[in-house]
């Protein structure tokens, strides 16, 4: 339930380790919302605002009859490393998941900017028996390990056989084994893909989108050089 906002009150100092600086605990105004007070759709628009930027995964299956479908997930990240797992949700049971339950293959294609209108449109509910990949015009290409074609203009694709589904409510958890990783060679920078070459679309909330802004780069700190070059904000 919503709650009434509390008033900022003084900083509370709190003990820390010997040697570090001290915490300190701070009253803030918030606005508590509870899911079961504003129902399901509201309190997922909330937290699409919230947890951004999401990475997307730009789904390619192949139905039992031989339909290429086409679909962007932004519920997308890895899952394991030892073996690779890389894992999406579908909310709702869309054609993707059906798809990928009757065959165990599928695509993670990236989603670069250059391709925006496309991955959009292809998010349209096309009957299960038209392929988005000809209804908006995206060329593919064969994969090399799974039936499901590739996008050919994608610099990244995962090629994925099935490795578990899990269904929480209305949403099914996807859980792909990354059998093959099909790289365009011009975003290889220094034996990785760069980031400003791949140049990946991320889904924010309401029906906002977003490019690679300002990019920071730090080191972890070992514990033995603590706090190395750590620098604590005061104030």
């Amino acid at each position: 339930m919503k709650r009434p906002l509390s008033s900022p009150g003084l900083q509370r100092p709190r003990a820390g380790r010997a040697g570090t600086a001290v915490a300190r605990v701070v009253e803030v105004a918030r606005t508590n919302i509870e899911p079961g007070e504003i129902g399901e759709p509201a309190f997922y628009k909330l937290l699409t605002a919230v947890v951004v930027p999401r990475p997307i995964a730009w789904v390619s299956s192949r139905s039992a009859a031989g339909i290429d479908n086409l679909a962007p997930h932004s519920f997308f990240t890895v899952a394991a490393i030892d073996p690779p797992v890389v894992q999406f949700t579908s909310v709702g049971y869309k054609d993707s998941v059906r798809n990928i339950e009757e065959t165990q293959e599928f695509v993670v294609n990236l989603a670069p900017a250059w391709m925006f209108e496309q991955i959009n449109a292809t998010a349209t509910a096309f009957p299960a028996g038209e392929s988005e990949f000809d209804a908006v015009g995206v060329e593919r290409e064969e994969s090399l390990r799974v039936a499901p074609a590739r996008v050919a203009r994608s610099p990244v694709a995962l090629e994925c056989v099935l490795h578990a589904t899990n269904t929480i409510g209305i949403s099914t958890v996807v859980l792909g084994r990354v059998v093959n990783a099909a790289i365009d060679p011009d975003v290889i920078q220094d034996g990785l893909p760069a980031i400003e070459r791949l140049a990946p679309l991320a889904r924010l909330g309401r029906d906002q989108w977003s490019e690679i802004g300002r990019l920071l780069e730090i080191t972890r700190i070992p514990f033995e050089h603590w706090p190395g070059h750590y620098s604590r904000a005061e104030g």
